[in-house]
């Protein structure tokens, strides 16, 4: 915010389209799902409306569009389990296979009694154009896999220290020698590495 009124996250600037909604999606569904079970959830819509606006206005400022341009040019109809509704979205077209979506809307603000709290929303890693164009290679940069590729990320450096007196796996490694709070994984070595297993084991084809 500035003087009262949303501003573009300065910040993400030098992201690309697709990582600055991506940025914005998963920060606003985490803060959404962590007071799921409040009765008026319902007032977090001012804060949808704020986040929107700035969204529309970072994208509008990387690509030197007004505001009316970027709605016009990323606005969609979002399939969501309670209707379509209106939201913005950005796809990266792969030859030969499925693009790769991001999409601003369609996070439901209902107050739900029986929902699950989930106190660790999802981390929204720093998707710059260099992590973008890993994600388009579509391989495992531990195993060589093109299975449901996926990114891992590590809130700090730092957190990959912890590993220290015990085996070091092959997916620390490999950040701690790239310098990378990211990696790019298939689904199984994804889960083997938040299930404390051996990833990368498997043989590219």
């Amino acid at each position: 915010m500035r003087h009262g009124k949303p501003r573009a996250w300065a910040e993400h600037l030098h992201d690309d389209p697709f990582s600055i909604l991506v940025q914005f999606q998963q920060t606003f569904r985490g803060v959404a799902n962590y007071y799921r079970l409040a009765y008026n959830l319902h007032r977090l819509d001012w804060l949808r409306y704020t986040m929107e606006r700035s969204l529309v206005r970072t994208l509008g400022h990387k690509l030197r569009l007004s505001d009316p341009r970027v709605y016009r040019r990323f606005g969609a109809t979002l399939q969501t389990p309670t209707g379509p509704r209106k939201g913005l979205e950005v796809r990266v077209e792969r030859q030969g296979r499925q693009p790769l979506v991001a999409q601003w809307g369609g996070i439901s603000l209902r107050w739900r009694i029986d929902a699950v709290l989930d106190d660790r929303p999802p981390h929204a890693w720093n998707a710059r154009t260099e992590v973008l164009e890993r994600l388009l290679a579509d391989t495992c940069e531990l195993c060589g896999s093109h299975d449901r590729v996926q990114v891992h990320h590590v809130r700090h450096l730092k957190d990959l220290q912890k590993q220290r007196g015990r085996p070091v796996s092959a997916w620390v490694h490999k950040m701690a020698a790239r310098h990378r709070k990211t990696l790019v994984a298939c689904h199984d070595c994804h889960v083997a590495i938040h299930a404390g297993r051996p990833a990368g084991v498997r043989i590219a084809a």
